[in-house]
């Protein structure tokens, strides 16, 4: 299940994206976004970044290449509070570090999420991205 609805901004450092909280998400249980959907956020808003590389420029429905990305660790996670069905999700991620050889790259990036100006998490994140 996809947890961004919209790309906000995006460079190669930095991403910014919003999603909306719905009642039938996997990731809600009475009504509130869960941790693991917290996570799940920040880690597909995260993978933007270094995920842009394996696409073409001009491939804006992602036809050519194939991707798959992990998250291979949890640097830091303080999740604040959990957001409530309807709620929209700004999550801001910049790239800490990244290595890349070929067709995968491991990364460190961190993340900030909001709803509204209320910091719902903050979270250090490691990835594994492969072509496949």
């Amino acid at each position: 299940m996809l947890m961004v609805t919209k790309i906000i901004d995006l460079n190669e450092d930095t991403v910014t994206t919003e999603f909306k909280v719905t009642k039938d998400c996997i990731f809600v249980n009475n009504d509130r976004f869960t941790e693991s959907g917290i996570i799940e956020n920040a880690a597909q808003s995260c993978s933007a970044i270094v995920g842009q590389d394996f696409f073409a420029a001009d491939d804006l429905e992602g036809a050519g290449n194939s991707i798959i990305g992990f998250i291979s660790g949890i640097k830091k996670a303080h999740i604040f509070l959990l957001p409530k069905t309807g709620d929209i999700l700004t999550t801001k991620a910049n790239l800490l570090s990244n290595y890349s050889a070929g067709n995968f790259s491991i990364c460190t990036m961190e993340c900030k999420i909001y709803t509204g100006k209320e910091l719902v998490a903050d979270c250090i994140l490691n990835f594994l991205i492969q072509e496949v």
